[in-house]
């Protein structure tokens, strides 16, 4: 072994510190503290103090909104009244002229002359189409020469029969010449007859070269052109004339609706017919129930029936589809209210109404016959009431509203 010594490190300790930098160091750390606490403290009371101040200030905001009443709904107010509603049934029909022509030459020849424009509302008897008649007054002519030359004989024929007659009193010719002069008499009689005839005949053809309107009408187009030859075989004819004033329209109800428009036609009514467009929002013209069909469609179950119209305005024309509304019935007297004011649920018809505090409450009604934008009330509703119109959507029981006045209804 070794017999030198290991030389064993040994650790220095620190000289104590003074006492006096102790104790000052301590005071400084504990005033320290104190102002985080005093710190912590403040932001604790100015943060219940903030909450309280808020939190009041919102229970004030919520109490002034509570004691402050909703502001009013705007609505458009409809007031019930008194008036008159019809009952009507409503029938698609079609416009049918009383009286339709075709107008065909009744003689084979050129057409010379045209007497109207298309579209013209002619007259009965007034003119419309000339034929060339030279041909046909030449065949007058022709027949009148014969006539004339058939009656000289017959004159002639006469004169030997009263001849013949005075020679036989004188038994100076045979009874059998007398006889057979007195059937060449009979014969040239015969033949003037025949002449008189054709003589009609041929001036008839004369007449129908000048055409006329056999009613009053309205003239159609135009199918052939003067210079064109036309025949009495020809099967389009020349014009169309239709009557349409009056005219008519035939419409077809259902016979379950048949038993009160007979009750009213066989009390010696006369029942009034609107004729409107196929959107029923023009009408057309004003007429009355004139026939009613003797057959019920038995695949249809309908009835037909003819309305006439006057037609003073021409606005119904020949094959126009119109919806004919007839009026079965007219009450008077009834209460009555803007059908857009009436609101409807699975199971009850009802209205907003307003009090006369302006606020609303449901009412519930009956509706009895609608027309058009206006309805029957049969109870819930009396004339002068009003009830909301539009603006329904953001009422509820008790919502206070203002109004404003529906406009006028279209007459």
């Amino acid at each position: 072994m070794s017999n030198q010594i290991s030389e064993i490190a040994v650790p220095q300790i620190a000289a104590p510190e003074h006492p006096q930098k102790l104790l000052t160091a301590r005071k400084a750390r504990t005033h320290g503290r104190a102002w985080l606490y005093a710190a912590i403290a403040s932001a604790l009371a100015l943060g219940i103090l903030f909450y309280w101040w808020h939190g009041r200030e919102a229970k004030a905001a919520a109490a002034n909104l509570a004691a402050k009443p909703p502001p009013a709904i705007p609505v458009v107010a409809a007031q019930a009244q008194n008036g008159n509603i019809g009952v009507y049934v409503t029938g698609l029909g079609a416009i049918t002229p009383l009286s339709t022509v075709t107008i065909r030459s009744r003689v084979d020849g050129q057409l010379m002359s045209v007497h109207f424009k298309e579209g013209d509302l002619v007259k009965q008897g007034e003119p419309l189409i000339d034929l060339d008649p030279r041909p046909y007054q030449a065949v007058v002519d022709q027949v009148q020469g014969q006539l004339v030359r058939d009656q000289a004989l017959l004159a002639n024929a006469r004169v030997d029969v009263a001849r013949y007659q005075t020679l036989l009193a004188q038994n100076a010719i045979p009874e059998q010449e007398l006889s057979t002069q007195l059937a060449l008499v009979t014969q040239y009689e015969g033949t003037v007859a025949n002449d008189r005839g054709l003589l009609e005949a041929a001036k008839l053809n004369v007449v129908y070269c000048s055409i006329a309107s056999p009613l009053a009408g309205v003239v159609g187009l135009r199918l052939v052109d003067p210079g064109n030859i036309v025949h009495s075989s020809d099967t389009n004819g020349m014009i169309v004339i239709a009557q349409i004033q009056p005219i008519s329209v035939i419409f077809t109800i259902s016979e379950d609706q048949m038993p009160p428009v007979l009750k009213k036609i066989n009390a010696g009514q006369r029942l009034a017919v609107d004729a409107w467009d196929r959107q029923l929002k023009n009408k057309l013209a004003t007429g009355y129930l004139s026939t009613i069909d003797n057959v019920i469609d038995p695949t249809t179950g309908t009835l037909k029936l003819r309305a006439l119209f006057g037609n003073e305005n021409r606005l119904l024309f020949p094959g126009q589809f119109v919806n004919a509304r007839l009026l079965q019935q007219e009450k008077k007297g009834v209460t009555l209210l803007a059908s857009a004011a009436i609101q409807r649920n699975t199971s009850d018809t009802y209205v907003y109404f307003i009090k006369p505090d302006n606020t609303v409450t449901v009412r519930n009604i009956k509706v009895g016959t609608t027309e058009g934008d206006q309805s029957e009330i049969t109870s819930g509703l009396a004339a002068g009431d009003r009830v909301v119109m539009t603006g329904v959507d953001k009422l509820q029981e008790g919502s206070r509203v203002t109004t404003a006045a529906a406009p006028a209804a279209k007459q």
